[in-house]
């Protein structure tokens, strides 16, 4: 593949910081949306949604449904992919905003199985299929609209914007979850203190539509609609030229996603039902990292553009790998002051592998295409890592009784990903106008 260079794109600065204030609120209000679910399910959607299981089965059954928002994501990114690179990214966005927000507030009116038997969980699935569609569209267009506006040699640091909206949303969700746990009674929280998160996003959409209304559109695109460069079928291209891009860009994020859902939502349950701590003592070490995490995204993403998405990466990979190795026998201490350390050092390397990804996807494919190709490799990468990751984990404890097995899957999804980031070419010194392949 060779690189022609672009210059920067012209646009104000005003427009520039509102373009990246648009992707981290967006973002982390559609994460937001979506992890509320992974707390919920770990805490309450078994008991609720499956009354007739076991706990474990329960647990399992609400996981499975987590997993469902994973399966929709990839549609989700094809299709928001495939109208972002035709007709733009910030309608997406928009479009992307209010499905999820819709399906959100649905999950918190919806009735639970005592009140209308099995229709509650399928219904459960359909909104969590939608929530999926939702998340599966935004980040592609979120990513877009903060590298495309970045000024030279900053493509990293504002890619780092949307990134940073993912552990600021697990903020938002567990904070919620956190006081709701805390002033409600256990009965209460049961029987309807769980939906308060749920119906807390409208208002939340509301101010993120508002500021994402304000932003115009991508320079990138604008350029591609002005060159008459839009393609019929974006998706097609990807698929045919750029699907080894495809497999190996999703083969960098299993890892880091699937690592991280362990981290956000499996040790939750963990912490509860296996070490005897309380929801609140759990949440509140997952609060106490999420900082980190943004912190690690913000400066692996502006080192990348100074050393390299790659070379960022990789170092990151590698300690990921190590740091795989020894979560889970440190949180088996039951230590509080060993588990912080354990989450917060953990949160770190996490934020550290996400930071350069969201530069280094959008400059894997051209612009025409970009859309449907960085949505897509992020979203398999999704599947395999995120989607599986939680039930995997519940799966390997129960069958083996113990953490070593879930450290193992830990280790081998993070060589995976290891392995894929060596397989990519350096992109940090690639604009807009093109590789061609």
């Amino acid at each position: 593949m060779t690189a022609i260079t672009e210059a920067a794109p012209t646009v104000s600065p005003k427009e520039a910081r509102r373009a990246v204030l648009s992707s981290f609120v967006g973002t982390a209000i559609e994460w937001y949306d979506f992890f509320i679910y992974g707390t919920a399910a770990a805490l309450v959607i078994g008991p609720q949604f499956f009354p007739g299981a076991s706990a474990f089965a329960g647990t399992l059954a609400a996981f499975a449904t987590f997993a469902v928002g994973f399966i929709a994501r990839p549609i989700g990114g094809v299709v928001m992919g495939h109208f972002g690179d035709r007709i733009g990214r910030k309608s997406m966005l928009v479009l992307s905003l209010t499905m999820m927000g819709a399906a959100t507030v649905g999950i918190g009116l919806l009735p639970n199985f005592e009140a209308i038997g099995v229709a509650a969980p399928i219904l459960l699935v359909v909104l969590r299929f939608v929530q999926g569609i939702g998340v599966g569209g935004e980040w592609g267009g979120a990513v877009l609209m903060a590298t495309e506006n970045a000024p030279a040699g900053k493509r990293g640091l504002y890619g780092a914007a949307p990134q940073m909206g993912v552990p600021a949303g697990v903020i938002m969700a567990n904070v919620v979850f956190l006081a709701v746990t805390q002033l409600l009674p256990d009965d209460a929280f049961q029987t309807w203190g769980w939906r308060v998160p749920f119906l807390m996003s409208a208002v939340l959409v509301g101010v993120a539509m508002w500021i994402r209304l304000g932003v115009l559109e991508s320079p990138a695109f604008t350029e591609v609609k002005k060159t008459d460069a839009v393609v019929k079928m974006p998706i097609v291209e990807v698929l045919t030229k750029n699907w080894r891009t495809v497999l190996l860009a999703a083969g960098t994020f299993i890892a880091t996603n699937g690592i991280a859902y362990v981290f956000m939502v499996y040790v939750l349950t963990y912490g509860t039902t296996e070490l005897g701590f309380s929801r609140g003592t759990m949440l509140t070490l997952l609060i106490v990292a999420c900082p980190v995490w943004m912190a690690g995204m913000a400066i692996s993403a502006a080192k990348s553009d100074t050393f390299g998405r790659r070379r960022v990466y990789t170092w990151s990979s590698v300690a990921l790998v190590a740091m795989a190795a020894v979560f889970f026998p440190l949180i088996d201490t039951a230590s509080i002051p060993v588990m912080l350390l354990a989450m917060v050092v953990m949160a770190a390397v996490l934020g550290t592998t996400a930071g350069p990804q969201s530069a280094l996807f959008a400059e894997l494919f051209p612009a025409h295409i970009r859309y449907s190709g960085a949505s897509l490799g992020y979203q398999i990468g999704a599947i395999l890592g995120g989607g599986l990751a939680p039930f995997m984990a519940t799966w390997l404890f129960q069958v083996f009784e113990n953490s070593m097995a879930v450290t193992a899957y830990f280790v081998v999804i993070a060589v995976v990903s290891l392995v894929a980031i060596l397989l990519l070419p350096e992109t940090n010194d690639v604009r807009d106008e093109e590789k061609v392949s």
